[in-house]
């Protein structure tokens, strides 16, 4: 498939000036930012700052209430298609197929993506290994425990090498040697020339994977940058810190 892709510079996503509104409750309220080629993007906040709802918005599953968002120069709102072909989305409350194996429900996302039988066993062949279920691929996800369903949807989300892998929370329910593999895997992501934007309430892992990061507070960003100039600006010796910092304000 041939891209059009339309970038000012390294640039590949634009938000401008983004409105949510859902009735009377404003969830986003004039929210700007840019993400670069080959970053790890961080959108942080406490709940109900509006991550979610931004992220959503990204991947095509919200209209926003006013504003433009764009990704490799597509419409998000006017060229949806386009977009999604270029990005993949991990929802902080994925679920799983009960009645399905684990290796089913990746051949069946893998086949949705993919025309080419060998494009489509490559692809499985991928997702087992990010998985890391051993033989436990075979069995229904019903008997998987919370971790084991996280990280057969982080195997989903990047299986098909999105340009742009939004995710939200993607450690969620993990220990700690499952987490670091999947911290591992996002940094690989970026090696292959994928970028990505994930929020997380772990701030020691935002600190160590993120190349920068916006604070988003009551649908508005707070402050943008490197975590070293975040944490400058706050006279704080950790993000946490920070985070705290801009939740008095």
């Amino acid at each position: 498939m041939a891209e059009r892709i339309r970038m000012a510079n390294d640039r590949i996503v634009e938000i401008n000036s983004l409105v949510k509104r859902f009735g009377e409750l404003t969830a986003l309220d004039e929210v700007s930012f840019n993400v670069n080629k080959g970053e790890i993007f961080g959108l942080i906040g406490p709940n109900a700052a509006g991550k979610t709802t931004t992220l959503r918005i990204l991947a095509t599953l919200l209209l926003p209430t006013s504003g433009r968002v764009r990704i490799l120069g597509y419409d998000v709102v006017e060229e949806a298609s386009k977009v999604r072909r270029l990005i993949s989305y991990l929802a902080e409350d994925a679920g799983t197929y009960r009645n399905l194996t684990g290796y089913e429900y990746l051949s069946i996302v893998a086949r949705i993506y993919f025309r080419s039988k060998r494009d489509i066993e490559e692809a499985v062949e991928e997702a087992v290994r990010i998985s890391g279920l051993g033989d436990r691929i075979m069995d229904k996800m019903k008997t998987y425990s919370k971790g084991m369903k996280r990280r057969i949807q982080v195997a989903r989300a990047l299986m098909t090498r999105p340009k742009i892998a939004i995710l939200d929370e993607p450690t969620a329910g993990l220990d700690v040697f499952h987490a670091q593999h999947v911290r591992d895997l996002i940094k690989r992501h970026i090696s292959n020339g994928g970028s990505i934007i994930l929020s997380s309430h772990n701030m020691l892992e935002v600190e160590h994977l993120c190349t920068r990061l916006a604070f988003i507070h009551k649908g508005r960003i707070i402050t943008e940058g490197e975590p070293e100039e975040i944490k400058a600006i706050y006279g704080a010796s950790n993000l946490e810190e920070a985070f705290l910092e801009v939740l008095k304000r």
